[in-house]
């Protein structure tokens, strides 16, 4: 395919400078949800229903551990549910970018309450093997190969492309306080009814989410000339990535991110009944520690708004988080862990919250829904990688050891890449 002259020379040089009105304005961090409707009925139904799908991670791991006491298998399980994004997303990029965004969200999300209802019905009714946990799996990956880029791709729609960086911070928030509030209720129902209903609970939180996007009002949706086959589309957006070299910095180190940091919350079962010795209940509490220092990590960078040198911010936020990765792997404590916890959950919010809002200020319009694809394909469909590798050093080294040698080859990779490179310096 040949790219269009306008194409053709984005492609020869560096990504713009982004304009400084697509920064955060506000001092006020919840500022941008009290100014649009669309944005907060997306974002309330949002965070009711992750409340939900955290509650059905932690049955889910928990439940693959009761299934085949193997750390391997509990990581094997998470991968399944991230392989379909591998596998998917960059062509569900393409399908973004050619279809009513909102549409195809509620289509997504709906399918997402069919994969949890399934969990909820083999679990209580107790047909549940680990087949059958992989194969529902990798079910709702499918699905959500097919959401996450198309969700990425509507905040612009629902809040202007001015305020997409404060929209980004303030979803982080509420996915995190989500992380705070599902794995603790999860650990209440799963020592009072069972991890069945956990899934039970899961399903019927999508009902939120499917009231607050059927409440949205958005201009009619105009579809726009497909030019070339999707295949074409593909290729295009790959081609704009790989010679943006701001686009490709980011996207690296994303992925390595995915691969060697984020495995510590697959792993996050086996510390808790291996290493601390606290079951489900201490299990809640680690990730509900995680979810607090990533809400307090969101709400400061929105309040911080266009004042941040964001590209420096972002190497030191990978390094810090690196640092309390390899400090919450020494500790033997709880309370010692949950603490080191709050401060790697800050840390890593606040580089998640950065690459993301950096792509999609550095990205055009007609390409967001491939960008935003491209970097769930790096951040969540390089989880299986991640999660098997990190799943299989656990059951040689143990987990706290796989963890911190996740984090060093991380802070390595980070060290030699941003530390020579300096196209991030000016963002």
């Amino acid at each position: 395919m040949t790219a269009s002259p306008q194409h053709a020379a984005r492609d020869e040089q560096p990504a713009a400078e982004p304009d400084l009105s697509a920064r955060p304005r506000y001092k006020n961090p919840i500022a941008v949800l009290l100014r649009h409707r669309n944005f907060r009925l997306f974002w309330l139904g949002q965070t009711g229903s992750v409340i939900g799908t955290w509650m059905q991670s932690v049955a889910r791991g928990w439940l693959a551990l009761q299934l085949t006491n193997s750390p391997f298998m509990v990581g094997f399980v998470s991968a399944a549910g991230s392989l379909p994004v591998l596998v998917l997303t960059l062509y569900a990029g393409v399908v973004a970018d050619r279809h009513e965004k909102l549409r195809m969200v509620k289509v997504t999300q709906s399918l997402l309450l069919v994969e949890a209802t399934l969990l909820w019905w083999f679990d209580w009714s107790g047909h549940i093997t680990i087949v059958w946990l992989v194969v529902i799996s990798l079910l709702g990956g499918t699905f959500t190969a097919f959401d996450i880029p198309a969700r990425q791709a509507l905040m612009v729609e629902l809040v202007g492309r001015e305020d997409v960086v404060d929209a980004i911070a303030l979803n982080s928030s509420g996915f995190n306080l989500a992380r705070i509030i599902g794995p603790s209720v999860a650990a209440i129902v799963i020592a009072k009814w069972g991890l069945a209903w956990c899934f039970g609970l899961n399903a019927l939180s999508f009902l939120l989410v499917e009231l607050g996007l059927f409440m949205i009002r958005l201009p009619p949706w105009a579809r726009a000339a497909a030019v070339g086959s999707p295949m074409e589309g593909l290729v295009e957006g790959l081609r704009y990535m790989w010679r943006t070299r701001e686009v490709r910095l980011l996207m690296s180190v994303v992925a390595v991110y995915s691969i060697f940091g984020i495995p510590y919350l697959v792993l996050m079962p086996v510390i808790a009944r291996d290493t601390l010795h606290s079951g489900a209940q201490g299990y809640g509490i680690l990730l509900a520690a995680v979810g607090v220092g990533a809400v307090a990590g969101a709400v400061s960078l929105a309040m911080a708004g266009h004042t941040l040198q964001r590209g420096r911010l972002l190497r030191l936020s990978t390094y810090f988080f690196c640092a309390f990765l390899v400090l919450f792997s020494l500790s033997r404590s709880l309370w010692l862990s949950s603490v080191l916890l709050l401060a790697v959950g800050l840390t890593m919010i606040v580089n998640n919250a950065l690459a993301n809002g950096l792509l999609q200020t550095i990205a055009p319009d007609e390409l967001r829904g491939r960008v935003m694809a491209a970097y769930a394909f790096v951040f969540v469909g390089m989880g299986p990688i991640g999660s098997l590798l990190a799943g299989g050093v656990a059951d040689v080294v143990g987990a706290p050891a796989a963890i911190a040698i996740g984090a060093a080859v991380m802070l390595l990779f980070v060290w030699w890449m941003l530390g020579r490179r300096r196209e991030l310096h000016h963002l």
